[in-house]
């Protein structure tokens, strides 16, 4: 039971950043419209996000322990809950800048305490892959939810309408909270060092290990890909597409469900099928949307869009690449984070979002230069040379296991 309200608590953290973390790509296409910036000044926006979880999960994996993973995330959820507030009264784009930093620093407190948890309450190599899959399933989910939540705030009569969905959030971050306070996590572990200091060298010494690494590398890539897509999918479906506002946000949720039924049947498949065949074949389709999809979308003349029924066919099957991507990324950090000792899964998990974090800002200002140079039909062909070296990353992966079992 004890555990219970553990993963019941990470799935409900979980669900509230997935939120607010990927409305990135909302509130870029409210930036460009409402805001009167540009493409890559909106782009921005994942910078503030990002830099502020790499800079933080960084500092913070190392002495995250010695306080205490409840506590973080408790400080962690008041601090968003104040980032909400100031960007429903501040209505301007330096109020969307402070919001995303502040998400950003919590997000980092609460994914390396949720990866460091999952460590601890699973026993299994198959159970941690199963577990993290799931929640980051159930994230996907959350940031469907936000997708479809916030143009349902928007209205023709009143342009700042759109700004009460930050109240609700902060109604949802309250209760998450408070579910959290009333939870027990009687769960002992082990800290890496003797000090902070000696904590936070521990940790840099990971950075030594030939997995950790190839991982760098691969979490770099993964993350530069999907974030490039998933924070401006809604501006492609607009600009490209020739999508209303609205219709094109509601598109773009159609990439969230798909990369969550993938997370989700992927975390059973991984316990009957070998993780680097699933990953191998996800790469390869993925790239094959790329390769046969995008060129649909050519010369795409703009059509009066009054239902569903109007939209062209290719918005619908383009969002589907992220099926394919969705298993990359909790398979690989599972993969790390179970070739470690316990004791050294939160210094761990602090490089995964580190990284991650790193990857993801630096793919969504390539596609906003890339948007705004060469046109949205174009920009998402860079996702092709990330995925060549995450294949790579991938065969490499599997080599050192291989050496690590015959070992």
């Amino acid at each position: 039971m004890s555990n219970f309200k553990i993963k019941l608590s990470l799935y409900l953290n979980y669900f509230v950043f997935a939120i607010l973390l990927n409305s990135v790509g909302i509130l870029i296409q409210k930036s460009i419209n409402s805001y009167n910036v540009d493409e890559i000044t909106a782009s921005s926006l994942e910078a503030f996000k990002d830099i502020s979880i790499a800079v933080v999960s960084f500092l913070v994996g190392s002495f995250l322990p010695r306080l205490g993973y409840k506590k973080g995330m408790l400080i962690a959820l008041a601090l968003v809950f104040a980032g909400c507030l100031s960007m429903y009264w501040g209505n301007s784009f330096n109020s969307v800048r402070i919001l995303f930093a502040c998400v950003g620093i919590s997000f980092a407190i609460v994914k390396v305490s949720v990866y460091s948890l999952i460590g601890l309450i699973t026993n299994t190599d198959k159970e941690h892959k199963s577990l993290l899959s799931s929640i980051e399933s159930f994230f996907m989910i959350g940031i469907a939810a936000g997708f479809v939540a916030f143009p349902f705030f928007y209205s023709d009569t009143n342009p700042d309408a759109w700004l009460r969905i930050y109240l609700v959030l902060a109604g949802l971050i309250a209760l998450s909270f408070f579910v959290l306070l009333f939870s027990d996590f009687n769960i002992k572990y082990e800290v890496p060092g003797t000090s902070i200091k000696n904590d936070f060298l521990e940790m840099i010494k990971l950075l030594k290990r030939p997995l950790v690494l190839v991982f760098a590398v691969a979490a770099f890539m993964y993350v530069m890909t999907e974030q490039g897509i998933m924070s401006w999918l809604p501006t492609f479906n607009q600009k490209v597409l020739h999508l209303p506002e609205k219709t094109s946000i509601y598109m773009a949720v159609i990439l969230m469900l798909s990369i969550a039924l993938g997370r989700y049947i992927s975390s059973f498949l991984v316990k009957r099928i070998s993780w680097f065949v699933i990953l191998a074949f996800c790469l390869v389709g993925a790239a094959l949307m790329v390769l046969f999809v995008l060129p649909q979308t050519q010369n795409l003349a703009p059509k009066e869009i009054n239902t569903l029924g109007d939209v062209p066919v290719i918005a619908y099957v383009f969002p589907l690449i992220g099926f394919f991507l969705a298993p990359i990324y909790p398979l690989v950090n599972s993969f790390v984070l179970s070739a470690t000792e316990k004791m050294f899964h939160s210094p761990m998990a602090s490089l995964l979002v580190f990284f991650s974090a790193i990857g993801g800002t630096l793919g969504s200002r390539l596609v906003g230069y890339l948007f705004k140079n060469i046109g949205g039909q174009k920009a998402f062909y860079f996702s092709l040379i990330p995925m060549a070296i995450l294949l790579l990353c991938l065969f490499l992966f599997y080599q050192i296991q291989k050496k690590e079992q015959e070992g």
